[in-house]
């Protein structure tokens, strides 16, 4: 097989390249504006490995990239939905022109399977339930969920109308190694400027649900090689939950700090457009038989470490 990955020297992409290089050849197709070259550096000289620094808003050098590819992992997207509020133009150019460019290069060149990463941000606010993937209506209250429902949708259309196949995963919240952005690695940053006080966005009971991006792209490659739909699609998170005022605890107790003062910004969600509570229902990911190694909080603690490690250039924590 040769797989080409938008965004594949992002932080999700760089760990799901490192899967797949031991299944074929991959081509990673990044502008590198989030992604980080070192993060696929080790891969750089072997021969079934490829890295491609272009836009996928560049048609005519994408269309020629993806020639010859059996597959597609479309994984570039703009990397934090607070950026949005400032780049308004920003996910409609990164999520949605971006997924119809990738549609049409494949379509183009006769590439009939997608996956892509979208989010659970595309729900919107809702109550605080469990949330099915037939949850509606879907109304996201983010720029940076509607570049996600509008790719969605494209890759629907695309599916039924040239006879693609295509596998959806609604992300939760994603941590662990390599993450460039997040309220881990905003914390870590706070506290290695200011070890005396802490910001907190918000009033501090926001609670989510944190999967480790390990379990994440097990996921991924699980629910591909499981389900055989013309449009596949799966919430990928888990059951369990973790308040923001959880993981400042667990970041402070790592840093090995004390008497850390908090201070809470107010309000009930971080920024515009934050959802402050989210359930993840994984029933149909659960039903193909797979389920997360790690709970929310196991996976806070495993990504605080490494993302302490990486930040402060001390390896603390073998992943």
């Amino acid at each position: 097989m040769h797989y080409f990955i938008t965004g594949g020297a992002g932080f999700i992409g760089s760990h799901l390249v490192d899967r797949l290089m031991s299944r074929g050849e991959v081509t990673v197709y990044d502008n590198l504006t989030s992604g980080k070259i070192e993060f696929i550096s080790h891969h750089l000289g072997n021969p079934a490995f490829k890295f491609i620094q272009k836009d996928l808003l560049d048609y005519e050098d994408l269309k020629e990239a993806i020639t010859g590819h059996d597959m597609v992992f479309h994984l570039a997207a703009n990397p934090d939905a607070r950026l949005g509020i400032e780049k308004t133009r920003l996910d409609l150019e990164q999520e949605t022109m971006a997924t119809f460019n990738v549609l049409e290069a494949m379509r183009e060149n006769s590439i009939k399977k997608i996956v892509f990463s979208s989010s659970g941000t595309i729900y919107g606010e809702t109550p605080v339930i469990p949330l099915p993937e037939n949850y509606g209506p879907v109304l996201p209250i983010s720029l940076y969920g509607a570049g996600k429902v509008a790719s969605e949708a494209l890759i629907s259309a695309f599916c039924h109308t040239f006879d693609i196949r295509s596998w959806i995963f609604r992300f939760s919240n994603i941590i662990g190694p390599r993450g460039t952005h997040g309220v881990i690695y905003d914390f870590i940053h706070k506290l290695k400027t200011n070890p005396e006080e802490l910001e907190i966005l918000g009033d501090g009971t926001q609670e989510k649900p944190y999967l480790s991006v390990e379990d994440c792209v097990g996921g991924i490659l699980f629910g591909l090689e499981n389900s055989f739909d013309k449009v596949n699609f799966f919430n990928l998170g888990c059951e369990s939950t973790t308040t923001v005022k959880t993981i400042a605890r667990i970041v402070v107790k790592e840093l090995k700090l004390e008497n850390v003062k908090f201070k809470y910004t107010g309000g009930d969600r971080g920024w515009p457009g934050d959802v402050p509570k989210v359930r993840f229902d994984i029933q149909k990911m659960k039903n193909l038989g797979w389920r997360p190694e790690l709970h929310s909080d196991e996976a806070v603690l495993k990504a605080t470490k490494s993302l302490i490690g990486e930040i402060l250039g001390e390896k603390v924590c073998k992943w």
